[in-house]
Order: structure tokens, then sequence, then C-alpha cells
């Protein structure tokens, strides 16, 4: 895991070249913090900052071919490295070093653009080819990795955060208004906008091309489903087979994701796809494994009991990082500052603990269970979805809403509310023919906050609808897709990389210098699940059904049993309880609002009001009050510092700032 940086086709003088990269690349220390270097070629630059995993002596970086035409700058990893290597070198290639980086290089020699497409990895990485004078830029299927860009005049600028951009004259940062719309509608923005205007997200799965003649970005893979026509009973024989596949894939998927030159620890959450991670490891690693987790003050949200019952079982040699409602506080300004976007929810503060306490025992790299719950659909929005469709189906029936009180037993709030507010909450009678009925009532619920924009936030987004353009970005196929495929799509497609594995995932570990490894995030493991029945998924309300078959020999009864609780921390109390909030909360005081102008001071002020009164909050005044917070501390932490950063001032033209003339050609530092 590594950050990268670099620019192509902006005149940059050969004395400001390296200035720009070093500066650009030392603001991503904490992504690689074991070294970086530079290279330059006229008006293309590279730059690296390294954490070192596999070939920790030999694995530097921009690293190049034989010949020098062609280098690579390279976040993430590449986890068939072994056998492509042995492919390449039958081939003809010679390596140098025994990285997974050179993989990279040689596989391009052989197939240009297309070698993304034997990779099976996380990564985010950028190739200057020498010889067709051409920048290639490259995200991993599902967004593992990030990789941002602008463009400036004749060229672009890209990173893996957008921190680093900013250190290019001619990039400043102001607030999207439509980038806050979206996060007030999805908790993300819709690649490839982001909350930065005029800064872009290269979307999951796709490779952009940038010569001189302009910039070009293509799809090389998107989840896909088959046909909802083609969905019948499964016979047990059938079904046991499903099984065995998902064991061998996804104990593949962790095999080769223990390849490293460093120890591989795992996050251990209690739930049961951190467990079954956790117990796959086992099956490789012959010493006691490092395992890592989470507990809460309040009991609402901890569970430690599930963590020490599969410590006990693997004998695992665990640590533990205690969260409480100061730490949430006091870490918010430093989570925005890695997340660089508003957050809705506050789960990322304690992956950020979590990371750095992985980094203080030291240990680079974790294996986690994320995605097991979009790819073989364990959400409670899958069950949500199904219920209401069964309601829908007799809308005069008084059976079937009943079931809604099934939904959410972890939420005490909701459960408590009668039968009537539930049915209308959860809107079974919405169009079932619209391709975001799953999702309707999350979106609809996040919408709220919108409420709190202020009157010229409003003028700026106009009639913009995010729902409308949400759908325009759906597939041709997905009409044809089953319900519940349908509904995985729009998790994995759009809320994984949004938010789950940037704001609560890369972001977080990379704070502290850690890899964080997805085996149920394998694209093979993700296209042998998404051909699965869907009723072998979710079968009657049982989550994951063919999961927990396929692993139950592994686990303790009571994991493998334990129904989907969702994780989740603290949010408006810990803020309003904690005592080390006053200079947090200060954000929200109307002097602060008023400056920053997105927001309607007098309705804030209301709903801090509420939040401090109440003993508890809703899920929906949570979401607005920490929305509404972060969106403070964004603009305080990126916005202000705008015209005094190192450098250059941004206010001064990208030509002025680079001055033009002539290039020269320099080796890699």
């Amino acid at each position: 895991m590594c950050g990268i940086a670099g620019y192509f086709g902006l005149p940059v003088a050969p004395e400001e070249a390296r200035a720009l990269l070093m500066r650009m690349i030392e603001t991503l220390q904490h992504r690689g913090p074991d070294g970086n270097g530079t290279y330059v070629d006229g008006d293309a630059g590279l730059a690296h900052a390294r954490l070192s995993i596999i070939d920790v002596g030999g694995g530097r970086q921009p690293m190049c071919n034989e010949d020098g035409s062609v280098w690579l700058s390279f976040n993430g990893e590449v986890f068939n490295y072994v056998e492509l290597r042995e492919e390449l070198i039958a081939r003809g290639h010679v390596f140098k070093t025994r990285s997974d980086t050179e993989v990279i290089v040689h596989l391009y020699e052989e197939r240009g653009a297309d070698c993304v497409e034997a990779l099976n990895g996380d990564f985010a990485f950028a190739i200057w080819d020498q010889r067709q004078q051409r920048m290639m830029l490259a995200r991993d299927r599902v967004g593992v990795r990030p990789l941002y860009y602008a463009r400036l005049d004749r060229g672009i600028a890209f990173a893996s955060e957008v921190k680093a951009l900013l250190e290019v004259p001619g990039i400043d940062a102001s607030l999207d208004p439509i980038a806050l719309d979206q996060m007030f509608t999805f908790w993300f923005p819709l690649a490839p906008r982001t909350p930065f205007k005029g800064i872009s997200e290269l979307p999951p799965g796709h490779v952009m091309i940038a010569t001189r003649d302009g910039v070009t970005t293509r799809r090389y893979w998107q989840f896909s489903y088959p046909d909802a026509a083609e969905d019948r009973p499964v016979s047990e024989r059938e079904e046991a087979r499903w099984s065995e596949e998902v064991r061998e894939m996804l104990l593949d998927a962790v095999r080769i994701r223990l390849r490293a030159d460093v120890p591989v620890g795992a996050y251990l959450s209690g739930g049961l796809d951190s467990s079954i991670t956790t117990a796959a490891i086992g099956k490789f690693v012959p010493d006691q494994l490092r395992s890592f987790s989470v507990a809460f003050e309040t009991p609402e949200y901890d569970e430690s009991v599930f963590q020490e019952e599969m410590v006990a079982a693997l004998g695992l040699r665990h640590s533990v990082t205690y969260c409480r409602d100061d730490d949430i506080a006091g870490t918010l300004p430093e989570l925005i500052r890695h997340t660089e976007r508003p957050i809705m929810r506050t789960a990322p503060a304690p992956m950020l603990l979590l990371s750095r306490l992985v980094c203080e025992n030291g240990v680079k790299v974790v294996m986690t269970g994320e995605g097991a719950d979009e790819v073989f659909a364990g959400y409670d929005v899958f069950k949500e979805a199904k219920v209401r469709r069964f309601c829908a189906a007799q809308p005069g029936s008084r059976l079937r809403p009943l079931l809604l009180r099934k939904l959410y037993p972890y939420m005490p709030r909701l459960q408590g509310q009668s039968q009537r507010y539930l049915e209308a909450f959860f809107g079974s009678q919405d169009a079932l023919n619209d391709p975001l009925y799953s999702h309707l009532p999350r979106f609809r619920t996040s919408a709220a906050a919108k409420g709190f924009f202020s009157a010229d936030l409003r003028a700026s987004i106009g009639d913009y609808d995010a729902l409308a353009d949400l759908r325009d970005q759906l597939p041709a196929e997905f009409g044809r897709w089953h319900p519940l495929s349908q509904a995985q799509y729009l998790e994995s497609a759009f809320l994984l990389p949004g938010y789950i594995l940037s704001s609560q995932g890369d972001r977080v570990a990379m704070a502290n210098g850690v890899e964080g490894r997805f085996p149920f995030l394998d694209h093979r493991l993700i296209e042998l699940a998404s051909r699965i029945p869907p009723r072998l998924k979710l079968k009657g309300l049982t989550e994951k059904h063919i999961l927990r078959r396929s692993v139950a020999d592994m686990l303790p009864e009571g994991i493998a049993k334990r129904t989907k609780q969702p994780y989740r921390a603290p949010e408006s109390r810990a803020f309003l309880r904690s005592r080390v909030s006053a200079t947090v909360l200060d954000h929200l005081s109307p002097a602060n609002l008023d400056a920053a102008g997105y927001f309607d001071s007098k309705l804030v002020g209301r709903l801090v009001a509420k939040c401090e009164k109440l003993p508890s909050t809703g899920f929906r005044d949570n979401l607005a009050f920490v929305g509404i917070l972060s969106t403070q501390v964004w603009h305080e932490t990126f916005t202000k510092p705008a015209q005094g950063r190192r450098g250059m001032s941004v206010a001064t033209s990208a030509a002025e700032a680079f001055r033009g003339g002539a290039s020269v050609a320099q080796g890699n530092a």
C-alpha cells in the first residue's frame, strides 16, 4: 500500500518539476512512510510514497522496465502476481525484483491498457509510456483504492488523495453543491463527482488514457447478474454444489491475500463476516494470528462478547481498542482530514482508532470481512425490500405488514412506533417498477437532512434531482435482473466504493499506514456469487444463507447462526455528552454556519437543541446532525487554508505557476 501522484501535459518548468512532485507526495506520507521517489520526463511526472509489504528491500518506485520506456507508480497489491510473474518469465521478461509492482510493468508491455484484466488485486496506478507519450491511469474493479484527478489547461494532475492535488497551482478547494446534495441523499457523491468542484475520481473498474490529443475513459469491469427469468427452484444437490464452490473460492481468496513479506493480522468485529475471514486465515497460518477489534462503552453498540467467543475458539492473540464518546468527538477533525468528505455516520471514527491500534502493534496488513454483505445479500435493506414487495402484492392484507416488525430489531425507537407509522415509513406501495424501489426509504430518510440547507445553497442546486441522476447511471440490463440482484447492485456499485471502502475503509486504515485486504471482494468470488440463485442468498428472511452453509463447520454455532447486526457507533449524543466536544461543536455556532453559507443556522440551532433535550435521537436527526457537523469541519479543513498552503498561491494561474518553457528528462530519485 502506498500513495501516488503525478501529472501529464502541464507546462512545468524543469526547475519546478521535482519540487512540485515532492510537495504533492509529502501530503501522502501517512500512506507510505517507508520511502518516496519521483520521476520526470518532459511534461510528465510521477511520484510515490511507499508502504513496504512485498519485496521490502527491492520494490522502490517509480519503477521502470528494462529500457526505461515504461514507468509505473502503483498503489495497492496484485495478489496473483506469483502466477503472472511465472507466465511473464516464460515469455522472456527479465525481472530485477520480487515485487508485484514489476509484474504490472511487464504485463503492460505485453497487453497495454488491457493488462488490468489479468490483475487480481486492489490497485490504483499510473503508467507513463515514453514511446507512445501517454499516461495511463487505472483503478481496481470494486474501488478499494482511491484515485483522483483534475483537468488543467492541456493536461491532468492525479493523486491517491485530494490533498495532494491541492498542492498543484491552479487547483483550489471549493464545495460542489451538487455533490453535497448527493451526499445528503446517498451518503456519498456519485463518481466521478467529488465534494471538490473541479476534482474528479476515476470510477472503479475504469481506465483513463491521456495523450496530447485528449483524455479518454473506459470501463473494463462491472457488477452483473443473470436475468430474473432464469431464476427457478434449486435442488438440494445444486445447493450443496454452490456451497462447495463458495467455500473453495473463498479459501483461495484468503490464501493469496496472505502473500506478504510482513505479518498479516485480522479485524474481528464479532459478526459473521470477520469471523469467517479470521477462521479461514487460521487454516493457512501456523502461528498464533494477531486479531484486533473495537469495543464500545455504550452497550447498544458493543459486540465484545462475540469477539471474545471467537478469540477463545481460535486461540487468537487479540488486542482491543475501547471507543468512548470522547474519542468519537475528539477524532472528527482528523477523520475528516483523511476522508476528505463530509460523513453522515460516525462509524468511520472507531475504525480510525482501530487502525491506530494495529499500527502501534507493528502490523501493516489486516484482513477484513468487508464485502460479504454486498456479495451474499447480508444487509437489512435486502430483507426490507423483500418484505415490502411481499406486502405490496396483497395491499389489503392485515397480516403481511406485521412482518415489518421483524426488520431492524436492534433499533428500539423504530420498533416502538405504531404499525401505521411503520407501514407509512417503509412505503411498500411505492412504485414497484422504480429501479430504486429497494432503497427509497433510506434515500428519503437521508434526504430529509437537506431541509437544513441554506437558501443560497438551495438556489445553487436548483432543480437537480439526485435520484434521477442515479437512475440514469444504471446499466441497460438492470431492469432484467431479479429484485434482489438490483438491490445488491445499488449497494455494491455505489455505496460500497463511495462510502464503505472509502470513508470507512482505505482512508481510515491508510491514515495510520495500515493496508486492509478484502477476500470477499476477490472478483472471482464476486462473479461466482452473482450467478448463485437469489433464493440461496436470502432464504426466507435468513441473510447470506449459502455463505453460512459453506462455512458452518469453521465457526462456533452461536456465531454461525447469529443474525446480522450492522456495525454502528454513537452519533449526535457522542458529541453532546463528550467532555472534549466544545471545540468541535463550535462549528455549529450561528457565526460559523452563516460564514460557510451551506446551512440555515436557525434550523440547525433547533436541531441541536432537540438532540440535547431528548434522551435518545432518531436515525433521521442523527444523520442530519453528523452530516451538518462534518460538512462544517470539511469546510474549515479544506477551504479556509486554500490561500495559505505551501508553495505558490492557488490563485496563480497554471500558466504563471508553471512558467512554461523547455522540459528536461530526469531519472528516478
